[in-house]
Parts: structure tokens; C-alpha cells; sequence
């Protein structure tokens, strides 16, 4: 083991000059990598591979404890909790030249999969659950998209819990109108721990002389005429005359005259009476 280790401190001085342009070239190279990564820190069940240029032998894949540590060839375990994959790359590289085992090491740390950075999505989504964060899906639309989507009795809306800088905040996102309006900037980057709630539609009633009386979705600033239609419209034994709303209003039920461009809002009762012949 001795003499092996004396190898690669040998190995490594003589590399060094070479090493130092390559180096240069690379960190060029990696430019964008850093600066994408940044918002990615490391934490506990992250599976990553580490590689050291020119030394195969040291090539490591494991999943980052619970501690935080990740156990390396000549280092043993290594705290990598809390870095960027930049970040741990050059603390790696730094215990190597400090050992004195390898003088310029160049360090390549990649993520495989990513456990300590996941998002939670719940409520009116098709495939609920947690779902991990990467440098591509980090934004509500991605995130969405892994769940399969809003099913077809989630609202609009959408709730965004997060927490940043110590503090917990609900946003609230009308996601269908992001895309009709084009203001993208309400797709917003989901960061792990985050929460994505998904409540179900409003709904309205109908009841009384129409073809198909029951429960509907409430859809935006929807009058009593649409609302009729969505129900399959009047019978021929009812009339649009004396319709009624029924509506909770300070926790009581109040009944309502209602006309056809009245808004309905949610939860009211549509009742439609039968015609006197």
C-alpha cells in the first residue's frame, strides 16, 4: 500500500506542469457546468461518480451517507453535504495536493441521481408523490409534467409552498392563464422541500327542470346562461322564469332571483322551476 501511495505522489509531481495548462483549458470548458450548478447542493442519498484525471483507480461511485460523507480512495470519508458538485471537486482536489498524493488533481464529480432535492406534489395531480430535482426539471411546469399533470377535477390554480431564507410562503399561480397571457416569469424554479398543492375545482349545482341537473365545474366568471348549457339546458316542462340561485352568504343559505347573465360562483345551487301551462 506503502509503495503505491509513493508511486502516486511521484506520478502526480511529474504530471504537474502538464497538468496545469489542461487544467486551464478545462475550467473553460466547464464555465457554464458551475455556473448551472449552483442551486444544486449535495445531501444525504445523492448517488454521484467522482473521477480523478489520469488515475482510473480512483474512480468512486456511492451514494452520499447520512452523514453527509462519501468514503474516497487516500482520503476516506469526505464531507460533501451542503456543496455544489463544483464546490466538492475542489475540495477534493485540495485534500489530494494537501496529502501530498496527487499535486494538480483534476476532479470530475457527477450527479447520477438526485434524492436529498425532491418536490412534493399533491392534491388534483394524475400520479401524486415526491419527485427529485435535476439541472433540466426544476421548474412548476417540469415538476407538473412528472406527475402527469392536473387531473380533470383539478382547479386552475395552483399553490406553491416554499421556503427561502428561513421563511415559508404560499403562492398562489392561475397556471392556464401563465400560458394564455405568455408571462412565463410564473413558472417559477421549485427548489427540494418545496410543495405543489393541487385543490379540486369549484363546482356548482343544478337541479330541477333541466336535461342533466348535478354538479359541474365552476369555470372562470361563468354566467347562469352557461351554466344551464353546461347542464344540457331547460326542459321543455321547465322555464327560464323565476330561476333561483341558492347561495351560502355569512354561513347562511339565502335563495336568490337570478337572471341568465348573472355570475354563478361556487357551490351555489341553480334551481330551475317547472313552466305553468
Amino acid at each position: 500500500m506503502s509503495g503505491w501511495i509513493e508511486k502516486m505522489k511521484v506520478s502526480g509531481a511529474l504530471r504537474g506542469a502538464g497538468l496545469a495548462m489542461m487544467i486551464a483549458v478545462l475550467a473553460i470548458g466547464r464555465g457554464y457546468a458551475a455556473t448551472a450548478d449552483d442551486s444544486e447542493l449535495l445531501g444525504p442519498g445523492d448517488m454521484v461518480r467522482i473521477s480523478v484525471f489520469q488515475n482510473p483507480d480512483m474512480t468512486t461511485e456511492a451514494r452520499i451517507s447520512a452523514r453527509g460523507t462519501l468514503s474516497f480512495p487516500l482520503l476516506g470519508e469526505v464531507k460533501l453535504e451542503g456543496l455544489t458538485p463544483a464546490a466538492a471537486e475542489t475540495k477534493i482536489a485540495g485534500l489530494l495536493k494537501d496529502g501530498n498524493f496527487i499535486l494538480n488533481a483534476q476532479v470530475n464529480l457527477t450527479v447520477l441521481e438526485t434524492r436529498s432535492r425532491q418536490v412534493s406534489v399533491l392534491g388534483e395531480v394524475n400520479k401524486p408523490g415526491k419527485y427529485p430535482l435535476d439541472n433540466v426539471t426544476s421548474k412548476l411546469s417540469d415538476v407538473l409534467a412528472m406527475a402527469g399533470g392536473v387531473s380533470a377535477v383539478g382547479a386552475d390554480n395552483i399553490t406553491l409552498v416554499v421556503s427561502r431564507n428561513g421563511k415559508d410562503e404560499k403562492i398562489d399561480i392561475d397556471f392556464p392563464d401563465m400560458f394564455r397571457s405568455g408571462d412565463l416569469s410564473r413558472n417559477v424554479e421549485v427548489r427540494g422541500g418545496d410543495i405543489i398543492f393541487v385543490q379540486r375545482a369549484p363546482v356548482f349545482y343544478i337541479y330541477g327542470e333541466v336535461q342533466r341537473p348535478g354538479s359541474y365545474r365552476l369555470e372562470a366568471n361563468m354566467t347562469v346562461m352557461q351554466g344551464l348549457a353546461s347542464g344540457g339546458g331547460i326542459t321543455p316542462r321547465g322555464t327560464e322564469r323565476g330561476l333561483r340561485i341558492n347561495r351560502v352568504i355569512e354561513g347562511k343559505i339565502q335563495s336568490i332571483r337570478a337572471k341568465l347573465d348573472d355570475v354563478i360562483r361556487a357551490n351555489d345551487v341553480l334551481y330551475v322551476r317547472e313552466g305553468l301551462f
